[in-house]
């Protein structure tokens, strides 16, 4: 049984950083090149003025957890078994 919990565990862990790239892009912040903010010696033009990560990494958990859901619904239904979790 802790060898299920687990797996699906790390498979959250998996979705979570998939979808994570996902959500980035989300919110269309310009970069400090297209705002015209003076760009600091050092720093990427290309780089968001406000990142909002806090945001970001919420909705990503929200997002991640809806296609794991999904993902375990799919595999109780087709009766899909995940490696070391064999009954």
């Amino acid at each position: 049984m802790i060898t299920v919990v687990v797996t699906w565990i790390a498979f959250y862990i998996m979705i979570w950083w998939i979808t994570l790239f996902v959500v980035l892009p989300i919110g269309g912040n310009p970069s400090q090149h297209e705002a015209g903010v003076e760009v600091i010696k050092g720093n990427d033009p290309g780089a968001p003025v406000h990142l909002n990560l806090k945001q970001k990494a919420k909705l990503n958990s929200i997002v991640a957890a809806v296609v794991w859901v999904l993902v375990l619904g799919l595999s109780v239904i087709f009766h899909l078994e995940l490696p070391g979790t064999g009954s």
